[in-house]
């Protein structure tokens, strides 16, 4: 957050709050939690192929949970998630935990569609964005950092190889069963896409998730008077660098998000030939606005799912009781 606020006047950039239309940010945020039940329905789809047939309700609090936990420490979300689905469904944690690696992919497939769009409609902003994080600040990537991806690679794979010719010796141990059969878990988690019996609904859910994504990041562009005029393709270009500044481990990607918008919103005002300072003020107002609404969504939402799922892991024991 300091990195994005430096060099900014942080009352100029308050001043666009004033003067900001919050009614589609309302709206926008119906799409927000639009996406969470559209995920809910989803993450059902996974898990039936192994058994288990939850409540979208049990399935939407769970999610709500999770968001709230990443709110704490970054990305501990997917696990408490798996550990509260458990909790009042008795889903086990690793077949869970596989469903929700296996979303994250196809999650990642998703961004590699609107990134392909955004190349496609916007390859000036993104030549933009690209020049100012690299030659511009300087902030080139260090020549050694290829190397030190390559030690790392090969580390583990002869962690991996050593692991396999002691798997006899290591088969003794109960941790290493205990270990094993957590991963054979996952993995049947990673496998139910292929079980599952109405795929097009999963695809139509997907759909679905992603483009509640896009419309709660472009409606907020009108908002402001400064963005209200971008376009559908500029949308695309927004939810691309807002989603890579909520993938940086953050919690709840404050700052990371905020960084982003300010560099990505200088960019589409460099690829207009605006002044790309005026952009990084209204870049840093855009996410300062379309963030807190991510927040109070995650906060609300995560702190109604506490009672409910307390009150449906009661429910559950009893019934387990009788």
């Amino acid at each position: 957050m300091w990195w994005a606020l430096k060099g900014m006047e942080f009352r100029k950039i308050a001043g666009y709050f004033a003067k900001a239309n919050y009614f589609w940010v309302f709206i926008a945020a119906i799409f927000g939690v639009l996406a969470y039940w559209f995920r809910a329905v989803r993450w059902n789809l996974l898990l039936e192929p192994m058994g288990y047939k939850i409540s979208t309700s049990n399935s939407f609090w769970t999610i709500s949970f999770g968001y709230l936990m990443n709110l704490t420490i970054p990305r501990s979300g997917e696990l408490a998630r798996s550990t509260a689905l458990f909790g009042v469904e008795k889903v086990p944690v690793d077949k869970s935990f596989g469903t929700i690696i296996l979303e994250r992919v196809v999650d990642l497939m998703c961004m590699l569609v609107f990134l392909g769009l955004t190349l496609i409609f916007k390859y000036k902003a993104i030549v933009a964005f690209y020049t100012y994080l690299t030659e511009e600040k300087g902030k080139t990537a260090e020549p050694t950092s290829n190397l030190k991806l390559l030690i790392i690679g090969l580390i583990v794979f002869f962690l991996g190889i050593i692991l396999l010719l002691m798997r006899k010796k290591l088969a003794q141990f109960s941790i290493y069963q205990k270990v094993l059969d957590f991963v054979k878990g996952i993995f049947h988690g990673l496998t139910s896409i292929f079980k599952m019996k109405e795929k097009g609904k999963f695809i139509a859910y997907t759909v679905g998730i992603w483009m509640c994504y896009y419309l709660a990041a472009y409606l907020v562009c009108f908002a402001l008077p400064e963005t209200s005029e971008f376009t559908f393709a500029d949308g695309f270009f927004i939810i691309v660098v807002g989603t890579l500044g909520m993938m940086v481990p953050a919690s709840g990607g404050i700052g990371a998000f905020h960084l982003a918008l300010k560099f990505g919103i200088m960019a589409l005002y460099l690829s207009m030939g605006k002044n790309p300072e005026e952009g990084g003020e209204v870049g840093l107002s855009y996410a300062f606005i379309s963030h807190t609404m991510q927040l109070v969504i995650m906060l609300v939402l995560g702190a109604v799912s506490i009672p409910i799922l307390a009150k449906a892991r009661n429910a559950a024991v009893k019934n387990q009781k009788f």
